[in-house]
């Protein structure tokens, strides 16, 4: 065997390897749990049960914002301001464009109510969503903010093909971390429907 046929292979290798790897470590990170209506190719009509979001606001573009509304979520259900009560990692990470900024948020763990959750520090506010309909647009890839708004244009199209009254607010989430390889990222483009 050659010197190439056997670099080829350790490459595929590698790449099999690691995705596996990815493959197992995201099957343990929680994700809300939705029904699917309907579905075409990338493109789905969800229904969510409610929810709980730790949110921060903040300025800047969509990237700056998560930036710098991460570490403040991550030391939240990490308890580093706090005894205990550690709230599990979940997915995805969303971000929701507003008038003054961006709504960076962790989703809690479905088991987990504003009731029971401990209080967080004030930069960080406990939101509860109630039931909804919701456009997705999943792809993988890098997290650009082109990518997230051809993917808005395309389920935006979809949703009138299909007669569908929606949102005018587009949110975006992925799933993975920064240290995940491009192809193998989830990432989703999300607009509410009207009833």
């Amino acid at each position: 065997m050659s010197k190439i046929a056997i670099g080829a292979a350790v490459v595929v290798g590698a790449v099999a390897l690691g995705s596996a790897a990815w493959a197992w470590s995201m099957r343990s990170i929680e994700t809300p749990n939705y029904t699917v209506t309907d579905a075409s190719g990338p493109f789905e009509i969800r229904q969510y049960p409610a929810m709980v979001l730790a949110s921060f606001n903040t300025d800047g573009s969509r990237g700056d914002a998560v930036r710098k509304a991460f570490s403040p979520l991550a030391n939240y259900i990490f308890a580093k301001e706090r005894e205990d009560d550690k709230i599990a990692m979940t997915a995805p990470v969303t971000q929701l464009p507003g008038d003054q900024g961006w709504t960076v948020s962790f989703i809690m763990p479905a088991e987990r109510t504003l009731a029971d959750l401990p209080s967080p520090p004030g930069d960080i506010l406990l939101v509860e969503l109630q039931p909804r309909t919701v456009a997705a647009h999943r792809f993988s890839g890098r997290w650009t903010d082109q990518r997230f708004e051809d993917a808005a244009s395309d389920l935006r199209a979809w949703l009138r093909e299909k007669g569908l009254v929606a949102s005018e607010t587009t949110e975006f989430a992925y799933y993975n971390d920064p240290f995940t390889p491009p192809f193998l990222r989830r990432n989703e483009v999300l607009i509410e429907l009207q009833p």
